[in-house]
């Protein structure tokens, strides 16, 4: 990928969050509170692949539109199956077609709301009224603007800005991590939605490292050992590892049991295991024994993040009678909220007038990590890839 200019923050504080683990310390101040950093992010970490939602977010011959910062990006799918991504703007007036967060089915066409510009599910414009007599107006020329899109495992993946390179090396080695989970085919019955006023960074620093568990996460404590398992050696833009379950847990719950079905294709290293990954920028997956858990991150300012989690659960689990969720979806939620407030302090902390990033623990290697990579990217190599 080209290179891209680096980030407006203090680069001597970059080639300290650089130096090797042990001695390197956090990124700059500035890269968690300014908004000319978020707008940096937004433009260069943000401009290629990044996920936008789960794949049954796209309904069959209908459309949804997704934020992706500033604006958003609308998806559709044909009644042949194929997803399609677009700007979210009519081509007459720049009005936006959905609202993001909107969704509509079993639609044949997207009509803007403004002065009825009319597309085809797949961008092309069927209509333009008013336009039919005019001279040398050739609807071909007036489709929706196209965005590379991707479905991986059940996610879907926009390159908005063009600047994602080949989706294959984006994600890399963790191909072979996600696919035995079967992602693509599981059924995601609830998700939850929260604002944390924390920077996106800190939440996938938290989400990198268990050194904090025995302070805040007593619940998780109980099920998984917060000194266990080790961080992988990524290939690709991720970073991420894997955390034993306690000999008598068989997942991730209050109680350590499962309400649902193991997947059917895992080892017993992975029925055994929690596997923790941090796709970037912006997806984070946790893959349980029996479910899969993923937080979608969306920055709305430098100490503001949107965060939606689902849960996703065997198609056969989901189908029983008297399936419930909740086992899964309780656990976490208290987790979760323990870890936004966790967050939440710690962006107030680094408010006040003298604060200067601090060493790294030897557990925080997950941050190091993921703070390497950041730091690559601000100083003007795209995506910070390994």
């Amino acid at each position: 990928m080209a290179d891209v200019p680096p980030a407006p923050v203090d680069q001597v504080g970059v080639t300290r969050a650089l130096a090797p683990f042990g001695s390197s310390r956090m990124l700059p101040r500035a890269a968690y509170l300014d908004d000319s950093v978020l707008a940096w992010e937004r433009e260069h970490l943000f401009g290629g692949w990044m996920c936008v939602g789960r794949s049954d977010d796209v309904p069959a011959r209908g459309m949804t539109a997704r934020s992706v910062g500033e604006y958003g990006v609308l998806l559709t799918r044909a009644s042949d199956g194929r997803l399609h991504a677009f700007e979210n703007a009519c081509r007459h007036r720049g009005h936006e077609l959905m609202p993001c967060g909107g969704r509509a089915e079993d639609v044949k066409a997207v009509v803007c709301p403004y002065h009825a510009w009319t597309y085809r599910l797949d961008g092309s414009l069927v209509g333009a009224p008013g336009h039919r007599e005019v001279d040398g107006f050739d609807k071909s020329g007036f489709g929706l603007k196209a965005i590379a899109v991707r479905e991986w495992h059940g996610w879907v993946f926009v390159d908005r800005a063009g600047r994602g390179g080949p989706f294959e090396e984006h994600v890399g080695d963790l191909e072979a991590i996600v696919a035995p989970y079967d992602a693509g085919a599981l059924v995601t019955p609830t998700a939850h939605e929260y604002d944390v006023a924390a920077n996106w960074k800190v939440i996938v620093e938290n989400y990198q490292e268990c050194y904090h568990c025995s302070m805040i996460h007593p619940e998780l404590c109980a099920v998984s050992p917060p000194d266990s398992g080790e961080n992988l050696d990524p290939d690709g833009d991720w970073v991420g590892g894997w955390m034993d379950l306690r000999p008598s847990a068989q997942t991730m719950s209050l109680d350590g049991r499962s309400g649902g079905v193991a997947m059917a294709r895992l080892d017993e290293h992975e029925r055994r295991t929690v596997m923790y990954v941090a796709v970037l920028p912006n997806l984070l997956i946790s893959l349980h024994p029996d479910y899969v858990m993923t937080h979608l991150l969306t920055p709305l300012t430098p100490d503001l993040t949107r965060i939606r989690c689902s849960w996703a659960f065997p198609p056969e689990a989901a189908a029983a009678d008297g399936f419930d969720p909740s086992y899964a979806v309780d656990f976490w939620d208290l987790t979760n909220r323990q870890d936004w407030a966790a967050c939440e302090g710690v962006q107030r902390g680094m408010r006040t007038p003298h604060f200067e990033p601090g060493p790294l623990a030897p557990d925080e290697d997950g941050v190091y990590q993921f703070v390497s990579y950041v730091a690559r990217a601000y100083q003007g190599s795209a995506g910070g890839s390994h």
